[in-house]
């Protein structure tokens, strides 16, 4: 299958092309989290031809996942999600060479796993991963395309991992105090990882293939309740 077959419709559009289709292919893309979010993000970028993608996460699937996780099915359940996720992403592009690491990314393991790919995307659902991996992120000079949800609303943005670019502590500077909230576990409607996964997987696609304008600087948040979507600079 030629890529003008199987992208067609993608390499048409002048921002892509031949050319950033290319560029999609020889990426590597390293998920944190395979759950809400790490699955439409899995799915759009395995579909739009990115190489290679990592998977991490220990979690293995339950049935309270299926509203929202669109990677896993009822057979899927007790069995470790990116495990589950890599044979759906292989069914449909196997041209995608899928990495699993069926257990979670820490200070032990971080530098080593994202030292192997080009991009890092926050799927996590908790401020101790998220502020390892900006930092581990920074140090590598590797990008991080952040995304967080709850209830109805959510929030992305961008950090590139340059020196003397914004990281996820300039967002968030009290990592005490975030990183000592009890974990509660809120409620949230399916569609709203898919909306934010899918524009996490976009930014993706914009950093690889260098077009449009990125949220580097810039928190974009959407409240699926009233459809009211802002991008505030920090």
């Amino acid at each position: 299958m030629t890529i003008k077959e199987r992208y067609a419709r993608q390499v048409l559009l002048p921002e892509i092309g031949t050319e950033g289709q290319l560029r999609l292919a020889k990426s590597r893309v390293l998920i944190v989290g395979a759950g809400g979010l790490g699955c439409p993000i899995a799915l759009y970028l395995a579909a739009g031809g990115v190489g290679c993608i990592g998977l991490i996460d220990g979690d293995r699937v339950s049935v309270s996942n299926l509203h929202r996780q669109v990677l896993y099915e009822e057979k899927d359940v007790g069995n470790y999600k990116v495990e589950c996720a890599a044979a759906r992403l292989k069914s449909i592009n196997q041209e995608t060479d899928v990495q699993t690491y069926p257990f979670n990314i820490t200070a032990e393991n971080a530098q080593t796993i994202i030292a192997d790919y080009d991009i890092v995307v926050d799927a996590c659902d908790n401020y101790a991963t998220r502020y390892l991996v900006s930092d581990e992120c920074k140090r590598q000079g590797k990008p991080y395309v952040y995304g967080a949800i709850q209830e109805f609303c959510g929030q992305v943005t961008v950090f590139l991992g340059r020196q003397g670019d914004k990281t996820y502590r300039d967002l968030f500077p009290d990592e005490q105090k975030l990183s000592s909230l009890r974990q509660e576990y809120k409620g949230v409607v399916g569609m709203v990882p898919a909306v934010v996964g899918s524009v996490q997987a976009h930014e993706v696609m914009k950093l690889i293939c260098g077009y449009g304008e990125s949220l580097v600087g810039r928190l974009w948040t959407i409240d699926l309740l009233t459809m009211q979507s802002f991008v505030v600079e920090f």
